[in-house]
């Protein structure tokens, strides 16, 4: 008998007495690691979905790890026989948003002046001389999420896209939402996050077409979670209530001029040039980030007459509204469940995962599936599109109860995908929430839904959402097709002007500090607004006056 050992879905008999790791690179799936098998680099984490009883017991190197996530190079498989399943942290055919569409960018936006510069063989940023050679300038743009990161690298003096990665965020290993990383952080001492998210940044960095040494600046935007962490920031008061970045707190005491953070490449661990500058944008305030300020950037919101909303749903939600006049934002802690956290059968966006589901006359359900291959599970998008078939067709009604006494409904019995009333009530919470933040900021400018000119969907989830079952659901305003614009990643977007345009990186330093965060929970009314956004009918403006 014998152990069938399956990792990013390659199968093979283990052997034992080999780690997990030296099965990963016999079935020629790369782990990454700095430390070679040693334990010390905390790079190789798996998580095991199946099987983890017929491991080895963790090892003092994997005390940093609870549940699921082994060190692969420390841990063996033990038993005689059964089936264990594993993947890396950066696994394979998941859909991450790499770039943006429908944007007002002029072209003067577009026209390369960045900070490094080249005087003959001399390499300058800002003037000062970091290195001397005659070869290419390169920059580094990264929006780093929670859950995903998108990098893109380009010519510093011409503009040009050179190439682009994206993959899951490793450090999920410390939790899947923000909350959980500050706790995680706090709890573990060595800045094990940062550490392995460097390290697969590093192999990410290596894999690109050009020397590392010449990319002489790095722009990342992230939430105010992420982007601190990055820069090896103390982040337990984003933690705390009032929930502010130390860069926040260090600015109100004088301490400092902005929230923008600024490091070298070597200090960040990366293989890049180790004069390379890497800027972190500013944040806008708490919980709304370096993100978000990128988004405001890339759909030129310092320039705009119209009444413009920016919505990226995730974790997080960030929502912003305003115009070159006034502008207010405000965050809204959704939790998982429309990434596909949280319910029975979601999953994230990956091959497998269902992203779109129609009712038929009969009563069966058409599944698309990413991938085209046998469904494994449903996520946000496909969620969103259930839910509003289920209503359409009275299967469902506005609070969230099944037709008759049904608790359950079933997808796909082969597969055994299924969707439980328990999954109705987590989603309706994290609409609730997103919609108690629209109702508030919008409350907070005096304007209705309506009035909005151009309704931006950001982010890779409002990328491939379903805009009417959205609408039907009530997750966003019932507007008119034509002003609500499925954006995609424009925090990279807005990323990539920066690194490219200096006059862009200074009007947004400026223009953050103008923005008016909106708390949720202060509003008077944010209860009943919540209550309002768990049911599932359309997102109507309140009337203000009558309130």
């Amino acid at each position: 008998m014998a152990v069938t050992l399956t990792i990013n879905g390659r199968a093979t008999l283990a052997t034992p007495g080999e780690s997990l790791f030296d099965h990963a690179e016999r079935l020629d799936v790369r782990v990454p690691t700095s430390c070679r098998k040693q334990g010390k680099c905390k790079e190789c984490i798996v998580e095991v979905s199946e099987g983890i009883e017929a491991l080895s017991e963790p090892t003092a190197h994997e005390r940093h790890l609870k549940g699921a996530f082994r060190l692969s190079c420390q841990c063996q498989v033990v038993a005689d026989a059964g089936e264990v399943r594993c993947h890396t942290m950066r696994r394979g055919h998941m859909r991450i948003e790499r770039h943006a569409l429908g944007l007002p960018l002029s072209d003067e936006a577009l026209q390369p002046d960045p900070a490094v510069t080249r005087d003959g063989d001399r390499i300058l940023i800002d003037g000062v001389e970091v290195d001397r050679s005659l070869g290419p300038i390169h920059g580094l743009a990264m929006d780093l999420g929670t859950t995903t990161i998108v990098l893109r690298l380009v010519n510093l003096e011409t503009g040009e896209l050179i190439a682009d990665a994206s993959f899951e965020n490793p450090q999920r290993f410390g939790g899947s939402d923000v909350m959980s990383r500050i706790h995680y952080d706090t709890e573990h001492p060595g800045k094990l996050l940062r550490r392995t998210l460097a390290g697969y940044l590093t192999h990410a960095i290596e894999e690109f077409p050009v020397d590392p040494k010449t990319i002489y600046e790095m722009v990342v935007v992230g939430n105010s979670t992420m982007r601190d962490l990055f820069f090896r920031q103390n982040v337990y008061s984003i933690g705390q209530n009032p929930y502010r970045s130390i860069t926040e707190i260090e600015m109100a005491a004088g301490k400092r001029t902005t929230t923008s953070l600024i490091e070298t490449g070597r200090r960040c661990l990366l293989p890049i040039h180790p004069q390379a500058r890497v800027y972190g944008l500013p944040i806008v305030s708490g919980h709304v980030g370096a993100d978000a300020a990128a988004c405001m950037l890339a759909v030129d919101l310092a320039h705009e007459d119209r009444l413009i909303a920016i919505m990226d749903i995730g974790t997080n939600t960030e929502l912003i509204l305003g115009n070159r006049r006034r502008i207010l934002a405000a965050s809204c802690p959704a939790g998982p469940a429309f990434e596909g956290g949280a319910i029975a059968c979601g999953m994230p966006a990956l091959d497998g995962a269902i992203e779109d589901v129609v009712l038929a006359d009969d009563g069966s359900f058409r599944l698309r599936v990413i991938g085209d291959v046998a469904p494994e599970g449903i996520c946000g998008s496909g969620l969103v599109a259930l839910m509003s078939e289920l209503l359409r067709t009275g299967e469902m009604n506005q609070m969230g109860r099944f037709e008759g006494d049904r608790h359950r409904i079933t997808l796909d019995q082969a597969n055994k995908i299924f969707f439980h009333e328990s999954d109705v009530n987590e989603l309706a919470q994290a609409k609730g929430a997103n919609v108690a933040g629209l109702h508030v900021v919008f409350s907070n400018f005096g304007r209705e839904f309506g009035d909005v000119d151009v309704f931006y969907l950001a982010g890779g989830f409002g990328r491939h959402l379903n805009v009417e079952a959205a609408q039907r659901i009530g997750l966003i305003p019932n507007l008119p097709p034509s002003r609500v614009v499925q954006v995609g990643n424009a925090a990279i977007e807005g990323a990539s002007i920066a690194l490219l345009s200096r006059s862009k990186r200074a009007e947004l330093e400026a223009l953050v500090k103008t923005v008016e965060h909106c708390r949720l929970e202060t509003h008077r009314d944010f209860f009943d607004f919540f209550v309002e956004g768990c049911q599932f009918k359309p997102a109507e403006s309140i009337d203000q006056v009558a309130r």
